[in-house]
């Protein structure tokens, strides 16, 4: 898509929007790519088991905090 260039705001108003054709899925895609590429997330290895719904909660909140301090 290139640059556009007006003479006036009311030309600029009465051209027609520019838009994307397609259903916008493949963008979508290459953006999570792009994001995960930035900010990748580590989990631990394995399988875990747990005692209680709690203890597993607090697993999880375990591995968002390191993946977070990683990136401050």
């Amino acid at each position: 898509m290139g640059v556009e260039k007006y003479r006036s705001a009311e030309e600029m108003n009465a051209a027609p929007v520019a838009a994307f054709r397609g259903d916008g899925f493949d963008r979508f895609l290459r953006h999570c790519a792009r994001y995960w590429k930035l900010a990748p997330r580590i989990y631990p290895r394995g399988v875990v088991k747990f005692r209680s719904v709690d203890e597993a909660q607090e697993a999880r909140d375990q591995v968002t905090r390191e993946n977070a301090r990683r990136f401050r």
